[in-house]
């Protein structure tokens, strides 16, 4: 835990320092436009959803307004962040949550936000650590998934596991913040089909980089596509010339 500590520490302190600004990439006013711009970013882009809420905001400025909201009508308004009825269904249900148990007010602990029809628990993080910045967690999404296990600070694949592996290594200050530089990261550097290796800050931290050799027990995604890739290899070596066969076409 020691190193994890030491290695979260100095990542951290590099994209601090690449990515100073670095924030919420949606665009909200306050804690009910985010939880609602939070659910419908979900498969879809923060750039997409930010040109959706413009006007969808102003259509519905209050929970009430989205509680009382047309469910056809609300498919139509959400319909280019894409899953737009089961999108549309939540987003009216959650608002008739918040209107009928919580006064109109976005609740402001984990426990609540995650009784909420359509929020889970990383988008009550984004809430609570963004709206009311009061973070209990850090948010995993598929950047902060990604780059996490790419750096070696945690082997797990799934969302809520790679949170409680990521939050010990950080004091909770730095967990918001943290989780926004890994996203930028993620997809400025650390991308998914071909992570910028020669160019990334955290290259000598990394044990997946692809310009090494990464170590055999690495979790990486350099370690992976090794393994692989071996029989591949070893086949191609054993199996002759193919020249002038008749090979099948890739499905």
């Amino acid at each position: 835990m020691t190193d994890l500590k030491a290695r979260a520490t100095a990542v951290n302190k590099r994209l601090e320092k690449k990515y100073p600004e670095a924030k919420c990439s949606l665009d909200f006013t306050n804690a009910f436009e985010l939880l609602i711009a939070t659910i419908l970013s979900a498969q879809s882009t923060d750039v997409r959803v930010n040109i959706v809420t413009k006007s969808l905001f102003r259509k519905f400025p209050t929970p009430q307004a989205f509680a009382n909201a047309d469910q056809v009508e609300m498919e139509k308004d959400v319909r280019q962040t894409g899953f737009f009825r089961n999108k549309a269904k939540a987003v009216i249900n959650c608002s008739k949550a918040i209107v009928e148990k919580h006064g109109g007010e976005v609740p402001r602990t984990m426990e609540e936000l995650t009784t909420l029809p359509g929020v889970g628990r990383k988008t009550a993080n984004v809430v609570l650590g963004n709206a009311f910045q009061t973070p209990v967690g850090i948010v995993v999404d598929t950047h902060v998934a990604r780059v996490s296990g790419r750096l070696g600070l945690t082997s797990n694949a799934d969302p809520e596991k790679i949170e409680q592996d990521l939050l010990p290594l950080l004091p909770r200050a730095k967990w918001t913040s943290f989780a926004h530089r890994l996203i930028y990261h993620g997809r400025e550097t650390c991308i998914a089909r071909k992570p910028q290796c020669a160019v990334c800050v955290l290259n000598d931290l990394c044990p997946s980089r692809e310009d090494q050799p990464s170590p055999a027990s690495s979790k990486g995604r350099s370690a992976r596509a090794a393994t692989r890739s071996a029989p591949s290899r070893a086949k191609s070596r054993t199996s002759g010339s193919t020249r002038g066969r008749k090979t099948s076409s890739p499905v």
